[in-house]
C-alpha cells in the first residue's frame, strides 16, 4: 500500500474509533441512581496524526466534559482495516497526568459512521463510562463524538 493510498484512505476514514468513529444510535447507558449519573458528552478530535497504524492517535479539540480537556488524545491499538473497510480498535483515552480510560471504537470506513465505548479509566477518568456515536463527514480529519457518559462510583 503507498503513501499516497494511506492518505486517501486517512482521509475517508479518519478518527474512527475513534475510532470510532461508528453506528448512530439513541441508546443510554444503564442507570444506577446511586451508583450513576449519565449526562451527554460532545467531543470533536482532529486525526491529523492518525494514519492507520496500530500507535496512531487523534487530538481532543473540543469537550464539554472538564475531566477530559482539549489536548487529550485518542490513541488506537489496532491497524485500521483489519477487517477490511473498518476502524476496529482498543482505544485509550489520555487526559494526561494518569488520567486515562480504556475502550473500544469501531468505525465504517464507506460511512464515516462508528462507536466507541469506554468501559473504565484510571486518575479523574476512574469509573468513566461511555457511549459515543462517531461521524467523521468529509475528509475524515474531523470528527464528532456524541453521546453519554457517568462515572460509576461503587465500582469495585
Amino acid at each position: 500500500m503507498t503513501f499516497a493510498s494511506i492518505r486517501t484512505i486517512k482521509r475517508v476514514v479518519l478518527g474512527g474509533l475513534c475510532v470510532g468513529t461508528l453506528v448512530s444510535s439513541t441508546g443510554a447507558l444503564s442507570v444506577s441512581a446511586s451508583s450513576e449519573r449519565t449526562r451527554t458528552l460532545h467531543v470533536t478530535k482532529e486525526c491529523s496524526e492518525y494514519f492507520g497504524a496500530a500507535g496512531d492517535w487523534c487530538t481532543v479539540t473540543v469537550s464539554n466534559l472538564r475531566r477530559l480537556p482539549v489536548g487529550s488524545r485518542i490513541l488506537y491499538s489496532q491497524a485500521m482495516g483489519v477487517p477490511t473497510g473498518l476502524l476496529d480498535s482498543n482505544v485509550v483515552l489520555d487526559a494526561g497526568d494518569g488520567n486515562r480510560a480504556v475502550g473500544r471504537c469501531t468505525l465504517d470506513l464507506a460511512t464515516g459512521l462508528g462507536l466507541c465505548t469506554f468501559s473504565d479509566g484510571t486518575g479523574q477518568l476512574a469509573g468513566f463510562q461511555a457511549r459515543l456515536d462517531v461521524t467523521c463527514p468529509g475528509d475524515g480529519i474531523v470528527c464528532d463524538l456524541d453521546g453519554t457518559y457517568s462515572f460509576n462510583r461503587d465500582r469495585d
